[in-house]
């Protein structure tokens, strides 16, 4: 009897079985007309699963669940297969490596992208919690693959099946390019083994996404219908012809949908200064800086059209962990994104060894934070805001010094900067 694995064609988990079956010669043969919702609820799959969850793989032997289990039977068909290791220290690490994929990687991708896709409640704080969690993991893989071409030695074992496997989810759906790039031997290794003949075989072209699934809308519940007495024929069809009406009205009423209301700050008397000419400055200033940046920052700048802000993080003594502290720091970037048309800024991680100091400076248009950031952006009240007093000396040179990433900072060396345009 052949393995026969149930789960729809499209399952990254049951890849990790397929995959193993190449690399170890044995057969396994999908189940045909599978369909997810129906196939998985008949009592036959659920005597063979009872939760109903895919992938089971059906064997002589009786039936095996959990996609990493199943990848280990289909591998271990094979007496002495290398992907399995050939030595005790290997086969120890091998299952490190998967426990890492499943716990670390697949979890927190799951986390951040369930939501965004509909199947749980999006909370802000929770994938904020989730990201963070999954660059802290992705970063200790990339240390390791930066001296390391595959998991456990020289070639592909089950350890890299099941973590390729957990990644094509997160390339696929929701890990652009802008978020990889942050971890360049793990991208290294995805496509590396992506494109392995293998694995290609299964997995096919790989493409990575270009952007993030939007967030689902929230959509209030449908209210219950109110039962109410059969009415007499001519009644009942009036009452219809009078339904169909008001349908018709209401219609009407939706599809002239009220105009969205002007931003405050658009409001404002015009500026000379156009932001987006010093964000290009800013970019394309590569030599020279001071001279060309600086100056040209301050010759555009309109002190009665925008205003400067310092800001400083009031809870520094929990910034312990300097990758913790960054992922902050871009997580606050990353919600201030509504404030990208008014606003330009810089934040600095400074210290050399922990607790790390959390400094910025902000350009915001108008004299006063813009009202609509402090409602919507909760980082604004962890941070002390100073104006910045321009007839100051100090405080300017201060502007000049944050802007240029100038180090020493305050006779402390920088451990990151990041900007916002």
């Amino acid at each position: 009897m052949a393995l026969i694995l149930h789960a729809g064609k499209t399952n990254k988990n049951a890849f990790k079985a397929l995959i193993a079956a190449e690399y170890s010669g044995v057969q396994v043969k999908m189940v045909e007309n599978f369909e997810m919702g129906v196939s998985n609820k008949t009592p036959e799959f659920i005597k063979m699963n009872p939760l109903g969850k895919v992938p089971v793989l059906e064997t002589p032997e009786g039936p095996v669940f959990e996609s990493n289990a199943i990848a280990r039977y289909v591998a271990r068909s094979k007496v002495n297969n290398p992907i399995c290791g050939s030595t005790l220290i290997d086969y120890g690490h091998i299952e490190q490596w998967i426990d890492f994929a499943a716990l670390e990687i697949d979890a927190n991708i799951a986390k951040w992208l369930y939501p965004r896709l509909g199947y749980g409640v999006y909370l802000p704080p929770a994938e904020e919690a989730a990201i963070a969690a999954l660059k802290r993991a992705l970063g200790a893989l990339n240390t390791h693959l930066a001296s390391n071409t595959f998991l456990v030695g020289h070639a592909v074992t089950l350890a890299d099946i099941i973590m390729t496997c957990n990644l094509y989810l997160g390339f696929f759906q929701i890990m652009t390019k802008s978020f990889t790039s942050e971890f360049p031997h793990v991208e290294r290794y995805f496509w590396t083994l992506v494109n392995q003949p293998k694995i290609k075989r299964i997995l096919g072209e790989v493409k990575q996404a270009v952007s993030l699934p939007p967030v689902p809308s929230k959509k209030p519940a449908a209210q219950p219908k109110e039962t109410k007495p059969k009415a007499e024929p001519k009644k009942e069809a009036k009452k219809e012809v009078e339904k169909q009406a008001a349908k018709a009205e209401a219609a009407e009423e939706e599809e002239a949908p009220k105009p969205k209301p002007k931003n405050p700050l658009d409001l404002l008397p015009p500026s000379k200064m156009v932001l987006d000419d010093w964000k290009r400055l800013y970019s394309n200033t590569k030599t020279n800086f001071r001279e060309v940046a600086i100056k040209g920052f301050w010759d555009m700048y309109d002190p009665e059209g925008y205003s400067l802000w310092f800001c400083d993080y009031k809870y520094n003594e929990e910034n312990t962990v300097s990758f913790v502290t960054m992922n902050k720091v871009g997580g606050f970037l990353q919600r201030m994104d509504l404030a990208r048309k008014y606003a330009f800024g810089k934040m600095l991680v400074i210290g050399a060894n922990p607790p790390f100091k959390v400094k910025g400076l902000w350009l915001f248009r108008g004299q006063e934070i813009p009202q609509f950031v402090i409602d919507e952006c909760y980082d604004m009240e962890l941070y002390e805001w100073k104006k910045v007093d321009l007839s100051d000396a100090a405080q300017k040179e201060r502007v000049n010094q944050m802007i240029e990433d100038c180090e020493p900072f305050e006779g402390e060396p920088l451990l990151d900067a990041k900007c916002f345009k």
